[in-house]
């Protein structure tokens, strides 16, 4: 069953697109990501999906309500969870829950029962009365997570969950999402830039870059498609003569050469990297360095754009910045 469908979906703001023409599919109970650096189009997707924002052509249908003609349906089958904290520091953690529950039109009987299966849920049963303004940065993440599903939505969106959290408690949201996505059964889009993250969540990603999904698939798959292990060599002297070498290689799926540095894909690479050292001794190449590893969704990525996000989010701001100081001189 289709929990969500999207059909050449497109938003433009003043002759900007930030989607375009994107088209996919959620199962019900899956937990889709849409990766892909800062500016990408990712929020802006999750804003029309659960009706912020409408777009400029296409369709799209959450929990088969259509998001422009039946928006007051589709805002009640979602929750939703923004990049930016939504709480009121001045409440207590259950005051916040029980003030959300009562705009779903939740009996008291019944808001106190999902406060305090939700509270359990995410960890923080021990912290329902204290001060919101007191909590730690990922304490506020849980609870805006339990927020979100405290109405018992069909589709939860999670825009950047774990934007500027550390390493460990970002770890620690991780679990209590897949708790959640598991145990519940409950439909989950998140948008992300982390790669570990997309990797360890999701049952499926779309790589999303300038506003287009470029790739689609389980984590698994979209790294199977690169076509084997990649191994870096940093070269010293002339590699012309060994770059000729290895492209007569049948192993050799696919190399690229950026400045000193060889990038390969081989198959079982750990049997093959001897006999490329060889061969590059046999040219009169020097190998500086040598690195083996099993692809990762960072090495997807590269490879479908031909960037890290890194240097996709550096240019983009680049961008900006210009963009803004044409408008000032204005």
């Amino acid at each position: 069953m289709v929990a969500i469908e999207v059909k050449n979906l497109t938003k433009m703001f003043n002759g900007f697109t930030a989607v375009d023409n994107i088209s996919f599919k959620v199962k019900k109970g899956e937990l889709f990501g849409l990766l892909g650096p800062n500016g990408a189009g990712k929020t802006t997707t999750i804003n029309m999906l659960s009706t912020l924002l409408n777009p400029s052509s296409g369709h799209a249908k959450v929990s088969g309500y259509d998001i422009i003609k039946e928006r007051e349906k589709v805002r009640r089958s979602i929750g939703i969870v923004f990049q930016e904290p939504a709480l009121d520091n001045r409440l207590t953690g259950k005051e916040n829950l029980e003030f959300h529950a009562m705009l779903y039109g939740m009996n008291k009987k019944e808001r106190n029962r999902r406060i305090k299966e939700v509270l359990e849920l995410v960890g923080l049963s021990d912290k329902a009365n204290v001060l919101v303004g007191n909590y730690s940065g990922g304490m506020k993440r849980r609870l805006e997570i339990a927020r979100g599903f405290i109405h018992r939505p069909k589709v939860l969106f999670l825009d950047e969950p774990t934007l500027g959290l550390d390493a460990q408690t970002r770890r620690h949201i991780w679990d209590y999402i897949r708790k959640l996505n598991k145990e519940n059964k409950i439909t989950i889009i998140l948008t992300t830039h982390y790669m570990e993250e997309a990797d360890y969540l999701c049952d499926r990603i779309g790589i999303i870059d300038h506003g287009k999904i470029i790739a689609m698939d389980t984590p698994n798959r979209l790294k199977d498609k690169l076509g084997g292990d990649i191994i870096i060599l940093e070269l010293e002297g002339n590699a012309d003569k060994f770059m000729n070498a290895i492209n007569k290689l049948k192993f050799v799926n696919s190399f690229k050469k950026h400045d000193s540095k060889l990038t390969l894909m081989v198959k079982k690479g750990e049997k093959r990297l001897p006999e490329i050292i060889s061969i590059a001794q046999k040219k009169g190449v020097g190998i500086i360095s040598a690195t083996l590893h099993k692809p990762s969704l960072e090495n997807v990525f590269l490879h479908f754009t031909g960037k890290t996000i890194r240097e996709k989010e550096a240019s983009q701001k680049e961008k900006f910045m210009e963009f803004a100081k044409r408008r000032f001189r204005r």
